[in-house]
Order: C-alpha cells, then structure tokens, then sequence
C-alpha cells in the first residue's frame, strides 16, 4: 500500500524555474487526498548524480526535463523498454532503494495523435522528437517525414521510424511556405524556430509541445488557416497523470490538471508585462 502523506517528489531540470509540473502535480495530489509534497528543483546534468544519491527513503519519484533527459539513463538500476529503445526518460519512480526510468511523453501524445491519420511529419529530432516517433508507431499512421536542423539527428530519428514498421524520409530544412501537408504535424522546435508561413492552406492537426508562450506563430498560422491545434499544455497534463500514476499507484482525472495548467497560465498571461517568456517543459531542445 502507498502512503498517502509524508512523501515527495519533485521535477528537475536546468532551468526549471518555468515548469508548471509543480502546479499540475499538486493539483493531482490535492484531488486523490494525498498530502504529498512536489517541488522544482534546478539541477545541472554534472550535479545530477550527486543530487540522487542523497535522496532518501521518502522520496517517490521525479520528473525530468531538458537537459536531463538522456543524462539520468546511466544512473538508473532499470529503465522500461521503451524508454530505453528513445533514449529518453522523464520519470524516475523511486521504489526499494532502486531507480526505474520510464517515458511518460511518449503515453502522453499517443492519446493525442488523431485516429485515422496516415501521414505524419515531425519538427525537430531530440529527445521529444523521439518519443513523438515511438507515440506515431501506436496510432495507425504509416509514414513519418522528420524536418529538423540537425541532418544526422534527423537521419536517426528515420532510422528509429523505419525499425518501428514506419516508411520514414527526411524532409528539407529550412522549411518552405506551406510545406507542411501531412495528416498530423507534430512540433517538437522552440517557438522562435517555426513560422506561421509554413501551414498549407489546407492544413491537418498541429501537434505544438509548446505551452509558454501561446500560441506560437506556427500555432497562429495554423489556426488562422483553419487548421486543429493541440497545444503543448494538453500533452504536459496527459504525460503528468500518468506520473502521478507511475509514482503514487493512483490516477487522476485529466480535467483537475488541464483546469489546474489554464489558470496557472492564465496568472502568468496577466503577469506577462514584467516577466520573460519561459520555455516549456519538453521542449527547450534542439534540433
């Protein structure tokens, strides 16, 4: 049985100071009657090994973000396969002295990605690019395009594809005016990086793991074009549930963090004049 207080977790990353993980996670634990404690803590990779290492018995598990993603694979006794197989952990479960990784990402946007999509393209080729990949091999479509500014990195994220069953090709980078024709579209780049010039005019489902800021010009252009848009906030809840899951053996209802995101970016939106705009969760990578 799972204490239901007394315990903590928290997200790491370096920055972390943006991560609405604490506010989503709270929120989680407030809704099952849990008194569990949930912070932000900046770690910087090379501080990473020394911080698990003092962890102690009450700690049940955390979440990662950039840069950490890849670094905490080597300090953990167990990572699941398919976390394994991206080479891209977010959760770390903390159970009889043990470390296990897993990849809540990759749950999270499976149940984003529309029934009935064929074709997929995917912005960016890191460690989110990588986790949309294994999410697309879930979700019927039979073909991935990968754009990113890396041509290697690009190159493996097909080579990852086309090992999970998919026809997979890398497509130009820059990316041209409304190049982007596929069924799905699936963002992984920093806001600045994408432009509202690149939705076609009859554009699919737009798949933005950004939250903050919102929208991003990619978002706008897709919108503006008629095109559906799901915004990063929409997978940073899915992904966070099934932490809380994984870590605390109790799951909560999507709604209660999707409420919880919307009016903690709310407050933010009108702080917006005295503050600089953060960089989500998943997505401060690059590509």
């Amino acid at each position: 049985m799972i204490a239901t207080s007394g315990r903590r977790a928290a997200v790491l990353g370096h920055p972390i100071a943006h991560s609405l993980s604490p506010v989503l996670h709270r929120a989680a634990y407030a809704s099952l009657g849990m008194d569990w404690a949930y912070e932000a803590v900046d770690v910087p990779p090379q501080n990473l090994e020394a911080f698990l290492d003092r962890l102690g018995p009450e700690w049940a598990g955390l979440s990662l973000t950039m840069p950490l993603k890849e670094t905490v694979i080597g300090l953990l006794d167990e990572v699941d396969d398919v976390a394994g197989r991206v080479r891209a952990v977010n959760t770390v479960v903390l159970t009889g002295g043990r470390r296990v990784g897993h990849n809540t990402d990759i749950t999270g946007l499976q149940q984003l990605i529309p029934s009935g999509a064929r074709t997929v393209t995917v912005l960016g080729a890191g460690a989110t690019a990588r986790s949309a990949v294994m999410a697309i091999t879930a979700s019927g479509a039979t073909r991935v395009e990968v754009r990113a500014r890396r041509a290697q990195a690009a190159a493996e994220l097909t080579d990852l594809a086309a090992s999970c069953g998919l026809v997979a090709a890398v497509g130009a980078w820059p990316i041209g005016a409304a190049e982007l024709t596929a069924d799905v579209v699936i963002s992984t780049v920093p806001a600045s990086a994408a432009s509202a010039a690149w939705a076609p005019a009859h554009p699919g489902v737009l798949i933005d793991v950004i939250y903050d800021p919102w929208p991003t010009p990619l978002a706008s252009g897709w919108t503006s074009a008629g095109g559906a848009v799901v915004g990063g906030l929409e997978l940073l809840v899915r992904q966070a549930v099934e932490q809380v899951e994984l870590m605390c053996g109790r799951r909560p209802a999507v709604e209660v963090l999707q409420a919880a995101g919307e009016a903690a970016l709310a407050a933010r939106a009108a702080d917006d004049a005295s503050r600089t705009p953060a960089s989500p969760d998943i997505a401060q990578e690059e590509q």
